[in-house]
């Protein structure tokens, strides 16, 4: 197997390349390769290369946050040849807890020889997310963030609470029209929804805590608009993934599993697939069923009795 590390040198605090390789070189790793991604979807296009030998087992190591495993998802699957997994080096890692923490990931020598998990991924806009594609209030959050994030003052450290502030005062109702496998979920308004394949949004949401990442199913959170006092009496609970089994959530959450998603909403409509943002009025989500080989370390393997492993090559 030849192992091959991804390394977004934008993720993060600072370009992590030199610390992939001495950990790398500590573990005693022999064929490998390391890549630093040049732009956006450079990774995408580099791994989809690589995989043109198809006699060679890959691995390939995504080292950023979300957005680079994203990239890294996006260049594997199709191929029966290679598998994924995370050594974390960025600020956000939200799939991997649905295993573990970043710290069970942080072991290069358990990785390589991590048992493959045949999971879903989601098809929407003409690529794939590994962990969720979500939409309302929490994108006005994450296009503030991203908008402020190098301002004096209300970027940086508080690119976040600048982004809740703004998703309070402009977030609150967001007209979206959701159907699942057909059936109508919401009315035409809503707080937030989020599609997932993962459990986690946000670094510390808590949203599917129901999901399973290899049961060939959508988990579908939609949240009908509240006012922003419940909003924020409420926020706790779904951070906590204790909000399906409360009944103060009853009649504000919409919680079903599907296949297929169809959404509609305006021009100026955003979807965040993976952290990405898209803009986009109409759109299709689909489930890929065991679309992708996610290599996750023995100890964890064990601990959460998966069953199902995939044999490559």
């Amino acid at each position: 197997m030849k192992h091959i590390f991804i390394v977004n040198p934008a993720a993060g605090k600072e370009d992590a390349t030199e610390f992939v390789k001495a950990s790398v070189e500590k573990a005693g790793i022999e064929n490998y390769e390391i890549y630093r991604t040049t732009a956006p979807l450079s990774a995408t296009s580099y791994i989809k290369e690589v995989l043109k030998d198809e006699e060679q087992e890959y691995r390939f190591y995504s080292c950023g946050g979300d957005g680079t495993l994203n990239e890294v998802v996006n260049g594997v699957i199709g191929f029966d040849n290679a598998s994924v997994t995370v050594f974390p080096c960025g600020s956000g890692n939200d799939f991997i807890k649905y295993y573990g923490s970043a710290e069970d990931f942080s072991d290069i020598k358990a990785l390589t020889t991590a048992k493959n998990h045949k999971i879903d991924a989601l098809k929407v806009c003409g690529k794939y997310a590994i962990n969720a594609v979500h939409f309302g209030f929490d994108t006005v959050v994450l296009r503030t963030m991203l908008k402020v994030r190098r301002k004096f003052l209300i970027g940086g450290s508080n690119a976040y609470t600048t982004g809740v502030v703004t998703g309070l005062l402009k977030g609150m109702k967001t007209y979206c029209k959701l159907i699942a496998d057909g059936k109508r979920i919401g009315g035409d308004n809503m707080l937030l929804c989020t599609l997932c394949n993962g459990r986690y949004v946000g670094g510390s949401y808590k949203c599917a805590p129901k999901s399973l990442d290899d049961d060939g199913l959508i988990e579908v959170c939609h949240v009908n608009p509240v006012s922003r006092l419940k909003f924020i009496s409420l926020i706790n609970e779904y951070k906590n993934g204790t909000h399906l089994d409360n009944p103060k959530f009853e009649k504000l959450v919409n919680y079903v599993r599907a296949k297929k998603i169809k959404l509609e909403a305006d021009d100026n409509f955003y979807i965040s697939i993976d952290g990405e943002l898209e803009k986009i009025a109409k759109c299709t989500v689909e489930i890929a069923e065991k679309a992708l080989n996610f290599a996750v370390p023995e100890k964890l393997f064990n601990k959460l009795n998966i069953k199902e492993t995939a044999d490559i090559i």
